[in-house]
């Protein structure tokens, strides 16, 4: 049996062994792609000829990969260094490797979409540059046969009106970063959570859904404020200055589990009345008894906008289109791995109170940047935070073969921010123009085979 827990101790000293020194921080990045036919732009199923378990097996036998399986279906593969797997409603993604270098993240990222688009041409498959399914509806997913995915699915029922769509039909960017001690951390998530707003005006990719216009720019970060309000949204205690592993720890303790796992079984913790981690480590389960690994599965579980593992979280922007893929990371490792920039963010969002972090977010939910913080438009704030982390990434000097340093991948939102537009405000446009509410208009621009979008 792993390793048990004694007390909450041991748990704060868990966060604590994820301390790095600067010289060996990293970046890692997590991109789902949202994949439909190329034919009527609806969900890619699954399961059958042409589904995603199907174009697994092919890339496991043509790239040398190895099949990740439960209970005899292929969930995701396993290659030298990062690993592909799949979301609840078959998103795509690529949990990539640590890299030292945004440059090296997306020589990763290059070779694994030609890879996907080798293999699901043979399909008329699509891989979209969005944040969320544009047409298939949410009975129309099909849950793929994961046993954790079905635990939370029947969970998410109880607890909000669009967890369920969270689960099957969203798609996202997730970055994640070192830290070198408790301050450290704490520094990082308080600046990470403070700039939440601006990341969702920035990245906002999700107007299309259910065939039409949802009447948001990021419907997948309004999704979230209706998925479960015991593990999602925006942690209030991380602005105060004092706080701490401890405070982290008393959080996640207070939330509900959703299983164990004993020998690659999961044991479905969620029928009435729950048990949260707190009561689990006090009293057990049955014969069972808290473990690190229980703890780590269990902080998993945990969906705010910013989360804390041995890491830092970032989970907030929509899935991009491929030259917006590795702006995400890019932003965050020119802020937060430089101290002066890190201040500098700070300044740029630490006037707000709670309650006006939380009215912007659900303003930037509707109409990105155009929202204000006062008399302040957060395209402006936006402006001020790219080029305060190219200023970052300029003086960590991480240079490619051609002498360019990491700047290069914000350029394109640079531009993008500056002109006013984010990705939803360009779609809405397109929709209402260009493609005149034509679905197949939608998918062959939207398309990562496609020249031009941006």
């Amino acid at each position: 049996m792993d390793d048990l827990v004694a007390n909450k101790d041991d748990l704060i000293q868990y966060f604590e062994s994820g301390a790095k020194p600067r010289a060996a921080w990293r970046v890692g990045t997590e991109y789902e792609k949202i994949a439909v036919s190329a034919r009527d732009g609806r969900a890619l199923p699954y399961s059958g000829v042409g589904g995603v378990e199907h174009l697994l097996k092919l890339l496991a036998e043509r790239f040398s990969y190895e099949p990740l399986e439960e209970e005899g279906h292929i969930l995701g593969l396993k290659g030298p260094r990062a690993t592909i797997t799949i979301e609840p409603g078959a998103q795509i993604e690529l949990s990539g490797e640590q890299c030292e270098t945004i440059h090296c993240a997306n020589e990763e990222f290059t070779e694994h979409i030609n890879q996907l688009i080798e293999v699901g041409s043979e399909f008329d498959v699509a891989l979209l540059g969005l944040g969320m399914q544009p047409i298939s509806r949410l009975s129309e997913m099909e849950l793929i046969p994961k046993a954790r995915y079905h635990i939370m699915y029947a969970y998410m029922q109880r607890k909000g009106r669009l967890g369920r769509r969270m689960m099957t039909q969203t798609a996202g960017v997730q970055a994640n970063l070192d830290y070198s001690s408790e301050a450290d951390a704490m520094r990082k998530l308080r600046v990470s959570t403070g700039i939440v707003p601006l990341l969702y005006a920035m990245f906002a990719n999700s107007p299309v859904c259910d065939g039409g216009l949802n009447g948001y720019q990021t419907y997948r970060g309004h999704i979230w404020t209706d998925t479960d309000p015991d593990r999602c949204g925006m942690l209030g205690f991380v602005f105060n200055p004092n706080a701490g592993f401890e405070d982290y720890v008393n959080y996640a303790l207070d939330v509900p589990m959703y299983f164990l796992i004993r020998g690659h079984h999961y044991i479905d913790l969620t029928a009435a009345p729950g048990i949260t981690f707190r009561q689990y480590l006090e009293n057990g389960f049955g014969k069972e008894r808290a473990t690190f690994e229980d703890w780590t599965n269990h902080l998993t579980t945990i969906f705010t906008e910013v989360r804390l593992k041995k890491y830092i979280e970032v989970r907030t922007a929509d899935s991009q289109p491929p030259a917006l893929m590795l702006t995400l990371p890019a932003l965050l490792k020119g802020v937060l791995y430089d101290d002066d920039c890190l201040e500098a963010a700070w300044d740029l969002v630490k006037r707000w109170s709670f309650a006006e972090r939380l009215n912007l977010n659900d303003q930037t939910h509707k109409i990105g940047l155009d929202a204000r913080a006062g008399k302040i438009r957060v395209k402006e704030l936006a402006l001020e935070l790219l080029q305060i982390a190219m200023v970052g990434l300029a003086r960590q000097k991480a240079l490619n073969a051609r002498g360019e340093d990491e700047s290069i991948y914000l350029v394109r939102m640079l531009d993008l921010v500056r002109s006013g537009y984010s990705q939803a405000a360009l779609a809405i446009e397109r929709w209402k123009g260009r493609w005149n509410y034509d679905v197949h208009r939608l998918v062959e621009d939207c398309s990562y085979q496609a020249e031009g979008w941006s």
